[in-house]
This record gives C-alpha cells, structure tokens and sequence, in this order.
C-alpha cells in the first residue's frame, strides 16, 4: 500500500512531532514508535494472543495512546473504559470484555480499586499509571522489553462500549483483518478524506472530548495514521481550547454541540485575542446541533464547521456549513458507500417526508457482545439503527428528529424534545436545557423542561415565567413546556449527550410509559 499508517510514518519521520500531553509533555515521533513497541512486546510476553483484550481506566494521556498503539498492532482488542463510572459499572466490563490485562490511572484509585475486587481481575495482570494499592507499575509493561517492532504483526481494534441508555452497556465488537497494521491504519484514513482531510496537508489535531467515546478515539488514531501531529485536553475548557488552537495552529478538531455553547459563551473581545486562522476542518456529531447556535459558529469559523451523523455501531451523513445553510437542521447525505433508510414500527420502508426511525447501511458487520438479542433487534434487510427518529427529504439529506425513547405523546401529538430544547437554548438566562415528557392524566404526557442558569441567575418563578413567556412568541402552544424547574448543572456525558434518563425516570415510576 502506500505511505499511510503511523509505523510507516513514525519511522520515515522519527523527529517529526507526534503528540502533545495535557500538561504539554511532548513525544516525537520515534519516541511514540519506541514505546508503542516495547508495550507489544511486553504484552506478548504476558501471554496474550491475538483477539484478547486489554481494557483502560485512563484520562486522556499519552499513556492511553502508546498502550492503545502497542496493542494495535498485535491483534488485540483495545477497550477503554469510560472514567465516570463506579466500581461495579466498571468490574462489569473488565468482565464482560474477557479482558487478561487492565490498566488504570491513579486519579481513578478508587474506582479502580473496586473494580478489581468485585470482578476478582488478576493482581498479576492490573497495572497502574502512578500508584495505585495492588496494583503493578505500568512501566512493569514495557521497561525490559525491546524498542523493535514485535514479530508477527497483526492488527487489533478498539472494542468501545455504548453508553447503556436502556440495560447494561454493550461491546461493540468486528471482527478483526489479519492485516498488516500500517496498511489497517492507511484504510482507517478514509473517514477524514471524506472531509476533505489528507495525509498530504500540514494538520494538526486537537483532542477536545474522552478518548473513551469511538469518534474521538477514532479521529485522533487517524490523525496519527496519517502523519499529523495530535494535542491531548484532558479537562475541557472553552478558553482553554482557543489558546491552543492558537498556539499549535490547530486544523482540525472533533467537537460537540456543548461545546459550542461553550465557546460562543466567551466575551467576543475575548475570543478575538486568539488567532482561529489556521482552522480548516472543526467537525461535530454525538448530538443535535441548535440552529442558532450553528449558526452562530459559522458565522465565526466560516466554512471549516462540518458535521455528520454516524453511531459508534457505524454510520452515516455528512454535511457542509454551505450545504446546511441551504438546509437548517440537515444532518447530510450519506457518505460514500453508505445508505440510509426510514422505516416504520413494521419495519416497512418509508417515503420522502415520513417520520420514522433512522436506519443505516452495515459498511462492517459487528455484533453486541454477548447479546444475540439486541444485535438482531437492530436489524433491517442488512441495516441497522441506534433508534433514532428522522426523515429524508426529496435529494435525500436526512433531518434528525428526535430519540425514539425521547418522544413526547401528547394528545395524540408527536412533539420532538430536541426542537424544543433548540429553541429554548436560545434564551439569554438558559445555559443548558433538557425537555422531557412526565404523565398527564388528561394527555398522556406533559412537557416539562429543565434549565441550568448561567451564572449571576438565580431560579425565580419570575425568571420561569419569562423563559416560558419568551418561548411563546417562537413555538406553537401545543410544544411549550406546561413548567420549568431549575438545576445546577443538566447530568451530561462529557461527548455533549444527555442522560435523559435521569430527570425524566423518577416521574414515570411504577407508569407503563409507550413510546
């Protein structure tokens, strides 16, 4: 194949910059290759075998990156953990992953700690960036164990976990192509062609969300394939992520809609102390994007914002500032060799302009680890869906509509939360919003909101009253909330996604809720 893969790329190139830490440690190249090989060979010398796994507790760090690359191209499945989760949530994992090595980071200590206990994971095989009571040093992986590419190279793959809205999360596992792993890493540069990105042009990516979510692990494994240098954030921050957009002429990102309420929350005399001129590409998914807020950003990145829609099971759409200009609220047309569809309840195929759920083309098959069930479930003539709500119009670009579990039925009337929260967001007193449906015993469901206040804002039936009086002038009366309640802060993942569930489950307790 061709010059693409980061073996091929760090070896060509062992000075080049490959990796800036959160505390701006940097590696090169060479330095990266050096170690991701040591940790092969060290994870070969543990006895692991191709389609084993390792699973990590980690924040974003260099450490994750030089394990994640050592274990790539062995044949190994990588799965990281997300850091928000308890002890019992994790020592699911850890076992239903069949993972023979684990790996943790001492912030976690506790987590960690009680993931192991509870799954009875092997003290032998649990390591510790830092210090963490029983576990080994990580440096214990690779120390002793040569800097030289490890015989027999074969490529693994991540194995993400979804985020679990309804049951337990499941693995998300393909099977693996018994490649070399540098070609596996040119094929896994042709998401970022599709945006106009090539192992050609001088990028550099920044990491802005957990390498736990698939997008962001992805991306950041394809900049490395294709030669381009990757800034890590480990806690976000909007300033934060102008300063080094700055500093390290930043090219490309992947983001999330919070985020750019973030952003647009900065003073403008702020933000224009940063230099944005190097932006080329500023993607974003995982959420719906309110318009205004969209706009907003175009209005100052211009052209680079891009967005798709896609699922960590695959995808999916794509589209452009201009093309989404033309059409507010369109998520794109499917990429190459993908194809989209709406069916109904019936699984019969809908037309142009009827509401259904969102189905997509299988580009690799996988399967749920350990859930026959839920993979069939999930499957329509070869595609398959993450239960999202949403139409194509007559070209064929796709408009989300909502979460099929996060519709409201009232009346008889099928109301979407996220035009409403797209619209609500737009309130000078609303910093985040979440719009939910709870019982009503003449309609079936109620609508009812919940707002967290920026700062300076403190809740009042006053400040309701005049969310809900502004609403009024921008929706019909059938999609205003009936009440808002007010939080400190909505329960959010930090990719942007709402853990609806949260608020709205304890109103629906012991109430058969039909969606």
């Amino acid at each position: 194949m061709g010059d693409l893969g980061f073996w091929r790329q760090a070896e060509a190139n062992r000075e080049g910059l490959a990796l800036v830490g959160p505390d701006g440690t940097e590696r090169t190249n060479g330095e990266l290759l050096d170690r991701s090989n040591q940790i092969a060979n060290g994870l070969r010398a543990l006895g692991l075998e191709h389609g084993d796994t390792v699973a990590l507790l980690l924040p974003n760090s260099i450490d994750l990156i030089e394990i994640y690359l050592g274990a790539l191209q062995i044949g190994l499945y990588v799965t990281p953990i997300n850091f928000h989760l308890v002890g019992p949530e994790v020592a699911y994992i850890l076992g239903d992953s069949d993972a023979k090595v684990f790996v943790a980071h001492e912030r976690l200590a506790e987590v960690a700690r009680a993931a192991v206990d509870e799954a009875g994971f092997p003290a032998e095989r649990s390591y510790a960036v830092g210090e963490i009571d029983g576990f080994r040093p990580v440096t214990d992986l690779f120390a002793d164990q040569p800097a030289t590419a490890p015989d027999a190279r074969t490529t693994g793959a991540a194995m993400h976990y979804t985020s679990g809205t309804t049951g337990r999360p499941k693995g998300v596992k393909r099977g693996l192509f018994e490649i070399d792993p540098s070609d596996m890493g040119e094929l896994m540069t042709y998401l970022p062609g599709l945006f106009g990105i090539s192992g050609a042009d001088d990028h550099v990516h920044l990491v802005v969300s957990p390498l736990y979510h698939t997008a962001v692990l992805m991306w950041t494994g394809n900049s490395l394939h294709m030669g381009h240098p990757v800034v890590l954030m480990d806690k976000w921050s909007a300033l934060d992520t102008l300063r080094l957009i700055d500093r390290y002429k930043v090219t490309n990102s992947h983001m999330v809609p919070t985020q750019f309420v973030r952003l647009l929350d900065i003073p403008e005399e702020e933000r224009l102390r940063y230099d944005m001129s190097s932006l080329r590409n500023m993607i974003h998914g995982a959420a719906p994007c309110p318009h205004e807020v969209k706009r907003k950003m175009i209005e100052w990145w211009g052209d680079t914002i891009q967005e798709y829609y896609a699922a960590t099971e695959g995808g999916g759409s794509i589209i452009s500032a201009k093309e989404w200009l033309d059409r507010p609220g369109s998520v794109g047309l499917p990429w190459p060799g993908s194809e989209i569809r709406i069916y109904d309840d019936d699984k019969n195929q809908l037309g142009a302009g009827q509401v259904g759920t969102v189905y997509m083309s299988l580009m690799a098959d996988f399967e749920y680890k350990g859930d026959k069930a839920k993979t069939d479930a999930n499957r329509v003539d070869g595609f398959f869906t993450v239960g999202d709500l949403g139409e194509l119009d007559a070209d064929g670009y796709l408009y989300l509509r909502d979460r099929k579990a996060d519709m409201i039925i009232s009346g008889g009337v099928n109301i979407y939360p996220a035009e409403i929260e797209g619209e609500l967001i737009n309130h000078p007193k609303v910093r985040d919003v979440a719009v939910f449906g709870i019982p009503d015993a003449d309609w079936g469901e109620q609508i009812k909101a919940v707002v967290e206040l920026p700062d300076g804002v403190a809740p009042s039936p006053e400040v309701e009253a005049e969310i809900l009086e502004w609403a009024g002038t921008r929706m019909a009366k059938f999609k205003l909330p009936k009440s808002v309640d007010f939080t400190e802060a909505l329960p959010r993942e930090p990719n942007g996604k709402l853990i609806k569930r949260k608020l709205r489950d304890p109103y629906w307790e012991g109430i058969d809720r039909q969606i």
